[in-house]
């Protein structure tokens, strides 16, 4: 269980190791566990009062309104976290934690991402959307391999019929097997793989709040066993009923994409062979 230090600090609740371990080894369909009451109740709320509005936190991070990510703010850089939430941030890094996820999950020397890429404190305004997807396996610069993502939700007064539910997807993105609602200090933790597809259902238009979470990353130096090799960025699938979504829109969106990076490559030849 966690040290009766961290429960002085009102950080976090205790937990018990080998029951988070069973959960996750038998989550399916792929390794998650859902931890409910995960803080300090009064240090939870503390956290949420201290997010910005959704107007003021796209001043302060960086905003996504594509296809496959839409009305959703990033704030990755902890210069602009409220004390509150660096404490949080600290404590998912520390080396307790990672000791403790590293025998829960079975995935040793786990790493804390520092600069916290594509984490950070997470908010979707009504309207807002997150695809189906697989995260990024790699951090080039690094040569680190993505293992773990932990979300930590903060919504008090989510309503269901707002949609913003998690989903957990088999591998094909055929069926859904999991659907977990985002609700005040529930926090999740899943292995990040070739098949861990996952995502937000859409939030209506009529949600009166933005969708508020924290997210954080752990990687490892050692490749995954399974691992084959291959380096990719964010993979987005469509629902099963999403057919023009499927089938025009994110087609499109790849051939432009393709598009855009051909056009930069080309440009770059020439800048090289014949302005140098």
């Amino acid at each position: 269980m966690v040290p009766d230090i961290l429960s002085r600090m009102r950080i976090v609740n205790k937990y018990n190791r080998d029951e988070l371990r069973n959960q996750f080894r038998s989550g399916k369909p792929f390794p998650h566990m859902v931890i409910d009451n995960f803080l300090d109740p009064s240090y939870c709320r503390q956290i949420a009062d201290s997010y910005p509005t959704y107007l003021e936190a796209r001043d302060l991070g960086l905003q996504f309104d594509a296809l496959n990510e839409k009305s959703k703010i990033q704030i990755t850089d902890s210069d602009q976290f409220p004390d509150s939430v660096n404490r949080l941030n600290s404590f998912l890094g520390s080396k307790q934690f990672l000791t403790d996820l590293s025998y829960i999950t079975g995935i040793q020397n786990l790493l804390a991402d520092e600069q916290l890429k594509g984490g950070g404190m997470h908010m979707t305004g009504p309207g807002g959307r997150l695809d189906v997807h697989i995260d990024f396996n790699f951090v080039e610069s690094e040569s680190l391999h993505r293992r773990l993502n932990i979300l930590l939700y903060l919504n008090e007064e989510w309503q269901s019929t707002w949609g913003g539910q998690l989903e957990l997807w088999d591998k094909k993105v055929r069926k859904c097997h999991r659907v977990i609602e985002p609700v005040l200090n529930r926090c999740v933790v899943f292995a990040t793989s070739e098949i861990s597809f996952h995502g937000v259902r859409p939030i209506t238009r009529s949600a009166q709040s933005a969708r508020k979470s924290f997210a954080a990353y752990y990687y490892t130096k050692e490749s995954p066993a399974d691992w084959d090799g291959e380096k990719h960025s964010t993979v987005f699938k469509a629902r099963p009923d999403e057919l023009v979504r499927g089938n025009v829109l994110m087609p499109l969106r790849r051939a432009m994409t393709l598009a855009t990076s051909s056009i930069r490559r080309a440009k770059r030849f020439v800048k090289k062979t014949f302005l140098s």
